[in-house]
């Protein structure tokens, strides 16, 4: 792939994260600043508009619950998730629109969305989700997600003053998987890799990751020999620093 070629993925990557961010302004425009809970959800739709332009037809992408059966016959239920995908060859125990209630064996992904995470606590955010994902089953791969559209800068000093510990306090026991991959704005994106997270800074192309990563998460046939169109630059030159999870220090 030449250089040309690489620089229209770029570009047409770039436009993903640009126009989430221009309907989340337009939005804002229009409603004001009095109603943020419906902003929120306007938010969740948009989002889930896009990522299902992305994803092969056999996931359905929509919100709900994940219900499971104990041992003594009684049943649980997960508390509501913003984005739930799931494997539509799987039975679905009740669906209404957008809406769904389901089993933990069709479960893909679940995905936390938030206007700014910053304002919104982003420690009792990622223990929500990861009792969602406990409650899944910790054997199960799936992509575990919180999106922000806003917030944090982008120095990496005031990230690393702002999230370090926040991130460190809720994974001192590293377990098989749980959240993995953070977008904290436009331009900065964090990935889990078993002990570690890693803080990228990416120029207009942090929403795209995050949903280039939720398809190669879900999807059946991996992606590796065509990443290239859907990781337009190599990230590990733009990493500002690991957090590591294990011993608590970081570079």
């Amino acid at each position: 792939m030449n250089n040309e070629s690489l620089f229209n993925l770029k570009v047409f990557h770039e436009s993903t994260t640009k126009e989430l961010d221009a309907i989340k302004n337009r939005v804002r425009n229009l409603i004001g600043d009095s109603n943020w809970s419906e902003e929120g959800r306007y938010k969740e739709a948009i989002l889930k508009n896009v990522i299902k332009r992305f994803l092969p037809k056999k996931f359905i992408v929509g919100t709900g619950f994940i219900v499971k059966t104990k041992n003594n016959n009684r049943y649980e239920c997960s508390k509501q998730i913003d984005i739930l995908i799931f494997d539509s060859s799987y039975p679905v125990l009740f669906s209404e629109g957008d809406f769904h209630i389901i089993t933990p064996n069709s479960v893909k992904s679940i995905i936390e969305v938030k206007t700014n995470l910053e304002n919104q606590d982003i420690q009792n955010t990622i223990k929500k989700m990861n009792s969602i994902e406990e409650f899944v089953g910790v054997n199960k791969r799936i992509f575990n997600g919180i999106f922000s559209f806003e917030g944090y800068s982008n120095s990496k000093h005031d990230l690393k003053n702002k999230i370090k510990d926040k991130i460190e306090t809720n994974f001192k026991i590293v377990k098989p998987s749980f959240v993995n991959h953070i977008c904290l704005n436009p331009n900065i994106f964090m990935k889990r890799w078993n002990s570690r997270f890693s803080v990228y800074k990416l120029d207009n192309l942090s929403f795209s990751y995050f949903i280039s990563n939720l398809i190669y998460y879900v999807t059946d046939k991996p992606i590796e020999n065509e990443s290239r169109a859907w990781f337009p630059t190599n990230k590990e030159y733009e990493k500002l620093f690991d957090i590591n999870l294990d011993n608590q220090n970081d570079n």
